[in-house]
């Protein structure tokens, strides 16, 4: 009785489906992914033997340069990031009486980076998104001085709001601030914190290499020579 030969069939897989789900993926990922807009000033902070990474979900960040210039902005959480920046944004409008408009709130929504005093802001804000940046790398940045803390206003207001949103919310107060920075600078950051009954809060800093003079220091000098 004669055998029945099986069919042999190919092996090869088609990869058209896989490519075309891994540029879909690709492509997703690169209209969904915010970048961090660029600072407004280069900041070099001063080295700490700290590793932990800061937690920049729900944080308020408040930076300084080395001439003292103070610049404030939110990072908030991508499910609550819309909702949460237009409330910031409409009661710092209504406390300060700014008269925003709609589309002036709405750049602050795209970047909430801000160092200008409050009388200038509606005329940054009604700046396209890309023209800021050179403006505030030209700004003095918020007043933080003992007669007009502007940066009090700002924090106050941010963490209000952000207690009213959701009573629960942990949120992150951060202070960047440049090594060479003089200290009325820093001063008037720490007071506008404690105007808001904010003392808990975080030093941003290079954690590369240990302060000379420190234990940590010597040890590593220590055993470099060996």
């Amino acid at each position: 009785m004669p055998s029945v030969k099986i069919p042999r069939k190919s092996t090869a897989t088609d990869m058209t489906p896989f490519v075309d789900v891994a540029f879909l993926i690709l492509s997703f990922f690169m209209l969904a992914t915010k970048f961090k807009p660029p600072e407004p000033a280069p900041i070099a902070t001063p080295h700490s033997v700290s590793s932990d990474k800061l937690n920049e979900a729900n944080a308020v960040h408040v930076d300084f340069d080395s001439t003292g210039r103070v610049f404030f902005s939110v990072s908030v959480k991508k499910e609550d990031d819309e909702k949460v920046k237009r409330m910031i944004i409409e009661n710092i409008n209504k406390a300060r009486n700014l008269g925003l408009t709609d589309a002036e709130m709405n750049n602050f929504q795209k970047n909430t980076q801000v160092g200008v005093p409050f009388a200038q802001l509606k005329s940054l804000l009604s700046q396209p998104v890309d023209a800021r940046v050179s403006l505030l790398q030209k700004s003095k940045g918020i007043p933080v001085d003992s007669t007009n803390n502007e940066l009090a206003t700002w924090i106050s207001t941010t963490k209000t709001t952000f207690y009213s949103y959701n009573p629960r919310l942990q949120v992150f107060y951060m202070i960047k601030g440049d090594n060479e920075a003089n200290y009325p600078a820093f001063d008037g950051v720490v007071e506008a914190m404690r105007k808001s009954d904010q003392f808990s809060y975080k030093l941003v800093t290079d954690p590369k290499d240990a302060p000379v003079g420190s234990e940590l220091y010597r040890m590593r000098e220590e055993k470099k020579s060996q």
